[in-house]
C-alpha cells in the first residue's frame, strides 16, 4: 500500500513587514493556478516562542495539493532581535526557498501599526506617549529594514530574496504581481481583477466597547477563535460590530515626526544602498 503524502515543505515565505500589504499579498499569490498559499496565513512555525515546538510534520500539513510553489506570509519573522534566529531555522528546514519582503513607508506603517493595537485593545496610550522611547517601542523596530533584512542575508543569497513596496503593489498591482511572478518562476502573465482589492485596511478599524470585551470572552466569541481564517473575520465583524466604536486613524506631531525620520533615515539609506532602489514614495 502506498503510503499517503502528509503535506509539503513550503518554498516561498512572505516575511513581512507588519501593516505592509502582506494580507493583500497573501490573497493574490493565492490566486495563481500554479501557486498553493497555507489557508491560515500567520504560520509562525519558525518563532521558538510560538509554533517551532509544533514539529516540521505539523507545518507540512499547511501545504497540500499539488502545486509549483507552496507558500507562507508571518510578518513576525521579521521581529529582530524580539524573535532572534528565525532565519538560521528556516535555512535549516528550507534552505531554498524563495523570500519575499514587502516594504511600506515607515512612518505610514507606524501609524497603522499603531491603530491596529489600539482598535485591538493591545494599546491604550496616544501615539506620541507609545512612541516616546523611540530606540525601543516596537513600532520603530519594525521599520529598520536593513537590520531585518540583514538577518537572512546571513543564510539565504541575495537572488533568493525578492523586495517590493506597498505603494507599487497598490499602485501598480498588475507590474508588481508580473514581477513577483518572474522571481517565483511561475506564469507570469497570469491576472486576477482581484488584485486591486486591498485587504485589512486601517481605516475600517473599530475598537470593542466594554460590552465587546466580554463578548469576546463568552462562549460565543471563542468559538468563533476556532472557525477557518476567513470564516472567523467575517463572523467577527458581524458579531462584534454593534459594540464597537470606530477608530479615528491619528496623527502624527511634527516635531516628533522629525526626530522619527533622523532616527530611521541611517537604516533606509543602507537599504537603498543595498537595494539599488530610491524608494521615492516614501518620506525619508
Amino acid at each position: 500500500m502506498l503510503k499517503q503524502k502528509t503535506g509539503n515543505l513550503p518554498n516561498l515565505i512572505v516575511i513581512g513587514t507588519q501593516k505592509g500589504g502582506t494580507c493583500s499579498l497573501h490573497y493574490y499569490l493565492s490566486l495563481h493556478p500554479q501557486i498553493y498559499m497555507c489557508r491560515e496565513k500567520e504560520l509562525n512555525f519558525f518563532i521558538e516562542q510560538r509554533n517551532w515546538k509544533r514539529g516540521v510534520e505539523w507545518y507540512k500539513k499547511n501545504f497540500v495539493g499539488e502545486a509549483k510553489i507552496y507558500g507562507e506570509s508571518s510578518p513576525a519573522y521579521t521581529n529582530y532581535p524580539r524573535f532572534d534566529e528565525v532565519p538560521k531555522r528556516m535555512h535549516s528546514i528550507v534552505p531554498e526557498a524563495k523570500i519575499v519582503y514587502i516594504l511600506r513607508d515607515p512612518i505610514k506603517r507606524i501609524i497603522s501599526h499603531y491603530t491596529h493595537r489600539y482598535s485591538a485593545g493591545l494599546e491604550d496610550r496616544s501615539l506620541s506617549d507609545a512612541l516616546k522611547k523611540i530606540e525601543s517601542s516596537r513600532y520603530t523596530r519594525r521599520c529598520l529594514y536593513y537590520i531585518q533584512l540583514e538577518q537572512y542575508l546571513n543564510y539565504f543569497p541575495k537572488s533568493n530574496i525578492f523586495i517590493m513596496t506597498t505603494d507599487d503593489l497598490y499602485k501598480h498591482p498588475q507590474k508588481s504581481m508580473h514581477k513577483l511572478f518572474t522571481f517565483l518562476e511561475v506564469d507570469n502573465s497570469f491576472y486576477d481583477n482581484q488584485f486591486s482589492q486591498i485587504h485589512h485596511k486601517s481605516s475600517k478599524k473599530r475598537r470593542k466597547t466594554p460590552l465587546g470585551k466580554s463578548l469576546e470572552k463568552s462562549p460565543i466569541g471563542e468559538t468563533i477563535d476556532y472557525l477557518p481564517r476567513p470564516i472567523r473575520e467575517k463572523a467577527k465583524t458581524l458579531l462584534y460590530f454593534p459594540f464597537s466604536q470606530k477608530v479615528q486613524r491619528p496623527t502624527l506631531d511634527k516635531t516628533l515626526e522629525a526626530e522619527l525620520i533622523d532616527y530611521l533615515r541611517p537604516d533606509i539609506n543602507r537599504l537603498r544602498d543595498y537595494t539599488g532602489l530610491a524608494f521615492e514614495d516614501w518620506c525619508l
